[in-house]
């Protein structure tokens, strides 16, 4: 590579400048020289590629599951499924409400009717073990004040068959039946109808973000043809995503949540890459290239950070894969997909529309209806300043370093001390708006029926036992503390096909402390046959403790992944640390607002949800990758440009300087039009997805507009030129295989790797 002599000190160029101290670029690649010779041909495969991926994913969400929080090899789950087989009447999942009004629930007529709502349920294909208070006279399907009674019944199958019987049913009971009023609830409805209401924010959501994005990206380009491109890239990433995850449900069950961060990640990530993308692609028409050198130079620029932080957001994402839970491995499938998938399209799809547009990436200037001097119509760079004020911003912070850095370490911390009282929970009714019918007959149970209908646990015997031993069972856990009551055994089979279970009411609610405790003293207890327990507690324990179980394995892999892509990129030990650091004090914020709104309430009411004093256990885990992978994305952004001047001057802080001053200003737009993306998300009436949309869009918004501002030039001016020490043989192994926004690796260097003899930069030789 040449060398370049005598460059201009980056404190004393304009950053606008791209002549000095440019270093000279490496011959383009096949794929370059294909794209930018055949933009016709690269376009026509793309739509017909993008055609068949319309094709492919069409009606994906039906497919889609609405549960998937719970460890398919848990006790509590094995349990679940002995219990659907064995006594299916033990596990309903339907549940008919019969409000019979001033009347009461024994009055004749309403007996009549009851029993014949019983009758035809029973005799309905797929339904089982179906019961009611007027057969089974049980006052525990009977409210308190005998207005209201239940026909519990389980409808057998997967969740996508069930839910196909539920909605060819519930028209022929729903509604007014002679002198009952009939209302649907259960698991199953409670679940079925969070799936219809999802895919309707879904659609909600995108119709707002869609119109608000593109007057963003107006405002940032101001050519409307260039904003136009980076929507075409995320639609072309969201339906090929939707492709993908129609083919995985054939062989496995994906969430339905996983479509919101599909359309979030799509539009998100795809504005990111083409903004970046085409800003160098304007930085190089503007020095004066032509559109196909520009476009060249530019894939090989910012085509390999795009690549690059592509591969971080999805080894971010694909850490989720080590989690058993289906709800947060359909996450990390659709991620990968998605994140892959925009690249794919930045890098192919972009370029060949560049070429073909050239100087025309500029047309449909809007914003001159708002300038007012003529002149403005002639500035280079439409899509934002020269970055002075970014310049200017750096130099400020890293003068007076240790207080911001003191400061902004503090606050982040104070932000996300809240989250220190976390409460783990499961998710329930409550997720659903306070209109939502399976919600509404849910609380009528909860409020109105004798203890808590979905608090009990069950505990499955399996063996054979003598009636005395059964007695004796019962008696030693009815004994164990935190327990009120032990209903059972109903037995089933003899001998070695035994099976019995015991219906066991802890202290407390639900999902409590209590109850936790319960499942644990449960598990204890001595029996004379093999048991298992399950039930909402029992889930939450196996959940929680998968979790925990490979929380540091998912870890792990985000940080080691991460420390090696970001070594290769900048060949320093020292800002993969702290690219890691302040990453995760980036989510700080975001992690205390999820438990001081959504579990303490605050807020809920102007948010439009209810708070149930925990958090489900997998979001935290979900948002964590999620924001990680977004702010290694806007931190590979800026670090390769800080690396690439610096590798052209050996001007520490004028290389910061610098970087801030080319991405300052797209880093904070991108995470502007990813935050109206998010809190368009946000807007559902499912308080996961609520939660899921607005936490990230605090995190993006935090990591761009104070960690990247504030936290990284005032960590990296402390660290002064230790910044890029590495060990001797890691230098000469990134020299050899690392690479950088100037398109080709760093020279060799034969610097031992004491932090004295940092690797002078060949732009600062001379």
């Amino acid at each position: 590579m040449s060398e370049v002599k005598n460059p201009a000190p980056a404190r004393d160029r304009d950053p606008g400048d791209r002549s000095a101290g440019r270093p000279a670029r490496a011959p383009g690649g096949g794929w370059t020289r294909f794209v930018t010779a055949r933009p016709r041909l690269t376009l026509l495969v793309a739509l017909v590629l993008t055609a068949l991926a319309v094709f492919a994913g069409g009606g994906v969400g039906d497919r889609m599951g609405s549960g998937g929080w719970e460890d398919p090899s848990a006790e509590s789950t094995y349990a679940t499924e002995a219990l659907e087989r064995e006594f299916p009447g033990s596990q309903p999942n339907l549940l008919l409400l019969v409000d019979a009004g001033k009347a009461g629930v024994d009055d004749p007529a309403v007996a009549a009717e009851a029993r014949r709502l019983t009758e035809r349920l029973t005799a309905e294909p797929g339904v089982e073990g179906v019961g009611s208070y007027w057969t089974t006279g049980s006052p525990a399907l009977r409210s308190e004040d005998g207005t209201q009674a239940v026909v519990a019944a389980r409808i057998a199958g997967e969740e996508k068959a069930a839910g196909e019987v539920l909605d060819r049913i519930a028209p022929s009971y729903q509604g007014t039946r002679g002198p009952v009023e009939v209302t649907l609830g259960g698991g199953l409805a409670v679940r079925h109808e969070m799936q219809t209401i999802i895919q309707e924010d879904l659609l909600r959501a995108e119709l707002i973000a869609l119109p608000l994005t593109l007057v963003l990206l107006v405002m940032v380009f101001g050519s409307a043809v260039a904003a136009l491109l980076p929507l075409g890239v995320g639609i072309v990433a969201i339906l090929g995503t939707n492709a993908v995850l129609r083919g995985i449900t054939e062989f496995t069950d994906v969430s339905v949540f996983a479509q919101n961060l599909t359309t979030a990640l799509g539009l998100g990530l795809a504005i990111d890459y083409a903004l970046f993308v085409v800003r160098r692609y304007r930085e190089e028409l503007a020095a004066g290239a032509d559109p196909g050198a520009a476009v060249r130079t530019t894939l090989r620029t910012a085509g390999r950070t795009v690549l690059f932080s592509a591969l971080t957001v999805a080894v971010s994402l694909a850490a989720m894969l080590v989690f058993p839970q289906y709800f947060l491995r359909s996450f990390a499938y659709a991620g990968i997909a998605v994140v892959l998938l925009a690249a794919a399209a930045a890098l192919t799809l972009l370029p060949a529309a560049l070429v073909l547009l050239g100087h025309r990436v500029d047309a449909l200037d809007l914003r001159r209806l708002l300038r007012r001097r003529a002149a403005a119509k002639d500035a280079p760079a439409k899509d934002a300043p020269t970055g002075a004020g970014w310049s200017r911003a750096a130099g400020l912070v890293m003068r007076r370093a240790p207080v911001f850095a003191v400061l902004t370490t503090a606050g982040l911390v104070l932000l996300g001390l809240p989250f220190l009282g976390v409460e783990f929970g499961t998710a329930d009714d409550r997720q659903l708006p306070a209109t939502a019918t399976s919600r509404i007959v849910q609380e009528e149970l909860r409020e109105g029926f004798p203890g808590d209908p979905g608090g009990s646990l069950t505990v499955l015997a399996q063996g054979p036992a003598t009636p005395a031993e059964y007695g004796a069972y019962r008696e030693r856990i009815a004994a164990l503390d935190g327990i009120v009551r032990v209903d059972g055994p109903v037995v089933s089979g003899t001998g070695a096909d035994a099976h019995a279970y015991y219906s066991v009411v802890p202290e407390g609610p639900a999902v409590g402390s209590g109850a936790q405790r319960a499942v644990g003293a449960l598990r204890a207890a001595d029996a004379p046959f093999d048991t298992s327990v399950t039930g909402q507690a029992a889930v939450l324990v196996d959940s929680k403790d998968a979790i925990g179980e490979r929380l540091p394995w998912a870890a792990g892999i985000i940080v080691l992944v991460t420390l090696l892509l970001v070594f290769l990129l900048t060949g320093s030990v020292v800002i993969p640390v702290q690219a890691v650091v302040l990453n995760a004090l980036s989510l700080t914020a975001m992690f205390g607002a999820v438990v001081w709104v959504f579990q303490d309430g605050h807020l809920s009411g102007l948010l439009g949800f209810t708070a149930t004093g925990d958090i489900e256990t997998t979001l935290p885990v979900l948002m964590f990758c999620v924001a990680f992978g977004l702010s290694m994305d806007y931190g590979v952004f800026l670090l390769s440009r800080i690396k690439e001047e610096y590798d052209t001057t050996g001007d520490h802080e004028g290389a910061v300087r610098f970087g801030l001053a080319r991405t300052g200003g797209l880093i904070t737009a991108a995470a502007v039009i990813l935050a109206v993306v998010m809190v368009a998300i946000g807007t559902s009436r499912v308080t996961n997805t609520k939660m899921l949309g607005l936490g990230v869009a605090l995190a993006v918004l935090m990591d761009a507009m104070v960690v990247r501002s504030l936290l990284v030039p005032s960590v990296m001016k402390l660290t002064g030129r230790l910044t890029w020490w590495a060990p001797g043989p890691l230098r000469r192994f990134h020299d050899r295989f690392g690479i950088s926004e100037s398109g080709t690796p760093a020279p060799p260097d034969a610097t031992a790797g004491d932090p004295e003899e940092i690797r002078e930069p060949v732009g600062a030789r001379g």
